[in-house]
């Protein structure tokens, strides 16, 4: 798979009926290793290891419907109270990063009210604060590490 701007990890690799799948220790099962995979496979990581998230609070393809239609948020995290505070919308690679895809989050934040959005195709990542008090989304330097992010989250 394509290197990413992101450290290295390892990962329980294998091929079944011709297909490559990957280790995800959160669903604790093989999935389909696909680029965009490969990118969430890899943010998860970086979230655990470099930024301290806990992997128990962190859900991955978290369903919801929103104008009747199903839609999954690729990466939801919770704080310790058990409420949203980060949605990560991931992309493969070859996909840029745009205006369609801070919609998408967006999108799926009217559903979750989280103060933080970010996105990633494994090469740029972004991330954002919702200020309530002026209804704008303020992008950060950096995805802040789970205490800061959980001690701003009100």
């Amino acid at each position: 798979m394509q290197r990413l701007n992101l450290p290295t990890y390892s990962f329980k690799l294998k091929s079944e009926d011709g297909r490559k799948l990957i280790f995800d220790p959160l669903r604790r099962k093989y999935v389909a290793l696909t680029p965009e995979e490969w990118v969430r496979q890899n943010f998860i990581q970086y979230l655990v290891r470099e930024r301290s998230f806990p992997g128990n609070l962190i859900v991955i393809e978290k369903q919801f419907t929103y104008n009747r239609l199903t839609k999954r948020a690729d990466i939801l995290v919770y704080n310790r109270s058990g409420i949203p505070v980060l949605i990560v919308e991931c992309k493969s690679p070859q996909i840029p990063i745009n205006q369609d895809t801070f919609n998408q989050a967006a999108l799926y934040n009217l559903r979750f009210n989280v103060p933080y959005l970010a996105m990633t195709n494994g090469l740029k990542h972004y991330c954002c604060r919702f200020n309530k008090g002026d209804s704008q989304y303020v992008f950060l330097e950096q995805i802040p590490d789970f205490r800061n992010l959980i001690s701003q989250d009100g």
